[in-house]
Order: C-alpha cells, then structure tokens, then sequence
C-alpha cells in the first residue's frame, strides 16, 4: 500500500509534489510557492491543508453537474443541443 495522502500525514511540500504529480507537473516544476489558476487553483486548498483531496475533488465535481432543472438554461432547445 501507498504512503498516506491524507493532510495529516503530509507536508505542503509533499502536498505540492503530490498535486505536481498527479497533474503531470512534477519533471519540470523546480518549486512551486503557490498555484493560482485553472485546474490546479482547485487543488489550493489541499496543498495550504485546508481540505483533504477527495474533498477538493468532490467539491469542484459537484460544481460540473446540474442538480435541478431549475439549473438548467431555458433555450427551449432539447437537451441534447437539437
């Protein structure tokens, strides 16, 4: 089994090297003080550990979907864009 990723268990350091990782960063990144944009500015949170990563990543998945039909924009279209 793995080396924990819980906050924890980590450092920022380790937390960075993780998120570099995981986003395919990690070979020519030399140091990171902070991440600010795009998909890495969602993973701030973990890194600063203030929030474990699967709950970054729920917390931005749940941004993705609709949840009503309240939410939906009212074209009058389809919903399959016909």
């Amino acid at each position: 089994m793995g080396k924990s990723k819980l906050v924890k268990d980590t450092t920022r350091e380790e937390r960075i090297r993780i998120v570099q990782s995981a986003l395919a960063w990690g070979d020519d990144c030399d140091g990171v003080s902070g991440l600010t944009s795009g998909v890495d500015a969602m993973y701030q949170p973990y890194i600063d550990g203030e929030m474990e990563l699967s709950e970054c990543n729920m917390r931005n998945a749940a941004k993705t979907y609709v949840k009503s039909d309240r939410d939906r924009p009212s074209t009058g279209a389809c919903i399959m864009g016909y």
